[in-house]
């Protein structure tokens, strides 16, 4: 049954999100040196200073080709990623924050990539506007206690790895409304909460596409979704190709998608129907 949504407007600080209006794109940084997509901007033989400036110049170019949000991100999330500790996330993290939002116009928001309560603090403290959390509160519920203290929107993202999954989209939704619970009870307020499948994480190729498929399904959370698709190897199993591990580091924007010779984009996007 056909249903129509309508969603109030994420306002908060400066920012005023609207949904159903159009896409928001969000641009990602991955200020990591093992990234699943091969972009990561750390290197040893780089100072902190360098990785915060290659780090905002990519997120100029993002914000050039249409980013309204720009996500840093200091653990790789590929599967099998060596987990890292609270003060070496935040030691990656942290200059770059400051830098980007030193550098980039008041109206562009900055999200912090982060599964722990300490690293959000100390980065909505360093200038950034919002959470995503990978595991949508079920690995650090303290995550939605900082989100409620800073008054910010968080992304909370179903995350199936340590999940036992019967019927993926029922699964991502049970995660899903645990998640907006768990949020709600901390003081989140309601229009401060986006949602996010999870695409890749726990997921095969197949329940990939019965989430993009079935994607309008989850709109009975009634909150907007964030969807990351880019770079997923889900991408180069339906074209039939392997991705390059050693892409090029140049940005591309989501709705400037290319195949098979350049690389595919780093961004997302957040809708709402």
């Amino acid at each position: 049954m056909a249903f129509s949504l309508s969603l109030a407007p994420t306002i908060w600080r400066q920012h005023r999100l609207e949904w159903g209006q159009q896409t928001h794109v969000m641009g990602i940084v991955n200020v990591t040196p093992d990234s699943f997509s091969g972009d990561g901007l750390r290197r040893e033989e780089l100072a902190p200073e360098e990785v915060a400036q290659r780090a905002l110049i990519q997120a100029q170019a993002f914000v050039a080709e249409g980013a309204r949000m720009i996500d840093v991100g200091g653990e790789s999330t590929r599967p099998g990623f060596p987990a890292v500790s609270v003060q070496e996330e935040m030691q990656r993290v942290l200059p770059v924050i400051r830098a980007l939002r030193a550098s980039l116009p008041a109206d562009v928001i900055i999200s912090v990539d982060t599964y722990k309560a300490e690293v959000a603090e100390k980065a909505l403290e360093a200038g950034a506007d919002m959470l995503n959390d990978i595991w949508g509160l079920h690995r650090d519920s303290r995550m939605a206690q900082v989100a409620h203290a800073h008054g910010v929107p968080i992304v909370l993202m179903a995350n199936m790895r340590e999940t036992v999954k019967r019927e993926i989209v029922s699964d991502v939704t049970r995660f899903l409304a645990r998640s907006i619970d768990m949020a709600l009870a901390a003081g989140v307020p309601w229009e401060y909460l986006v949602i996010d499948p999870g695409i890749g994480f726990g997921t095969t190729l197949y329940e990939n596409l019965a989430l993009l498929h079935r994607l309008g399904e989850l709109r009975t959370l009634g909150r907007p979704i964030l969807l990351g698709t880019s770079r997923k190897s889900t991408i180069g199993q339906i074209l039939g190709v392997c991705l390059p591990k050693s892409a090029s580091r140049e940005p591309r924007p989501l709705w400037r998608w290319v195949l098979p010779r350049e690389p595919i984009s780093c961004a997302s996007t957040m809708y709402a129907k």
